[in-house]
């Protein structure tokens, strides 16, 4: 029976040569990519069979020391062995429909403090909570800025990575940009097993974007904590901005995305032309004394008589 820490197992082990690891390299081809259970097994010091079993889904007892051991030997990094824990310790357990995220009031807050910078609100299927405007006009100008209002409307930036051609065109090196976006969406599936929106998400980008398969197929698992990245913006052209992903304290689940650029840079000056072209104008308050009245920019004195 397949299992995720089986899928994990296997799709780790593939990406491990012999010469990675120290084990010599006998000659001739090898009937499987990377290393075998076997070897594996060897690094790890337990028996090749119950190695097996864990890769089957025929054992869920795996002891926190060999977890470790096998993190070792697959050569891990911190992130992917919170995840190998996750899924050894993970218990069968019916999908459910969770009820649509909330923005906390000083959530809120906090973002209309940003304005100088573009931020968006995340969830952990990667909806869009809630964006500033310049965020909404960075990343996503061609999307209605009150989507996120609507939890049935709200823009999911996975799917809009792999399936919206505005958003692809958007970033100058996409392939590494997916990659670290699926590789967080790896992380929140661990966490959140029985999330039945969270399926149905990977269902739907499983069905329509190859790319997304070969992608969640290899297993990688990584935070997208904070990246650079060059965008080809429709409106102001080339900049390269730093994301940092910071995690909101009453909802820590959420994860508060700011975008920056380099002081002095041409980068800092194309984001601020971006802020002047998308700016809404604001109305000059009528002078006192005077209403205005019907059509634009007639005016009449108070108290004078309406013909």
């Amino acid at each position: 029976m397949a299992t995720g820490l089986g899928e994990f197992l296997r799709a780790r082990r593939a990406g491990l040569r012999p010469e990675d690891v120290g084990l010599p390299e006998f000659p001739g081809r090898r009937r499987v990519a990377g290393l075998r259970r076997e070897e594996l097994a060897q690094l790890a010091g337990v028996s090749a069979s119950y190695y097996t079993r864990l890769e089957q889904g025929q054992s869920s007892n795996a002891s926190g020391a060999v977890l470790d051991a096998l993190a070792g030997a697959l050569r891990l990094d911190e992130h992917e062995r919170d995840h190998l824990r996750e899924l050894a310790h993970r218990r069968p357990r019916p999908l459910r429909r969770p009820a649509p995220e909330r923005v906390d009031r000083t959530t809120r807050e906090l973002m209309r403090s940003l304005d100088a910078a573009p931020a968006l609100l995340v969830g952990r299927r990667t909806d869009v909570l809630a964006w500033n405007a310049l965020g909404h006009a960075l990343l996503a100008g061609h999307v209605d800025r009150t989507a996120p209002d609507r939890p049935a409307d709200r823009p999911n930036l996975a799917r809009m990575l792999f399936l919206d051609p505005h958003t692809r065109e958007l970033y100058a090196d996409w392939k590494r940009k997916a990659r670290s976006l699926v590789g967080t969406l790896r992380l929140a599936a661990g966490r959140h097993p029985e999330d039945a929106l969270l399926a149905a998400l990977v269902g739907e980008l499983s069905m329509r974007s190859p790319e997304f398969v070969a992608m969640w197929g290899d297993h990688r698992v990584k935070p997208c904590q904070a990246d650079e990245f060059e965008l080809r913006h429709p409106l102001v052209g080339a900049l390269t901005v730093t994301k940092q992903a910071l995690v909101v304290g009453r909802s820590p689940e959420q994860s508060l995305i700011v975008a920056t650029t380099a002081e002095g840079s041409s980068s800092e000056h194309t984001l601020a032309l971006l802020a002047r072209t998308t700016a809404e104008p604001i109305e000059a308050p009528a002078p006192p004394g005077d209403v205005a009245v019907s059509g634009p920019g007639s005016r009449r004195p108070r108290g004078a008589p309406s013909r």
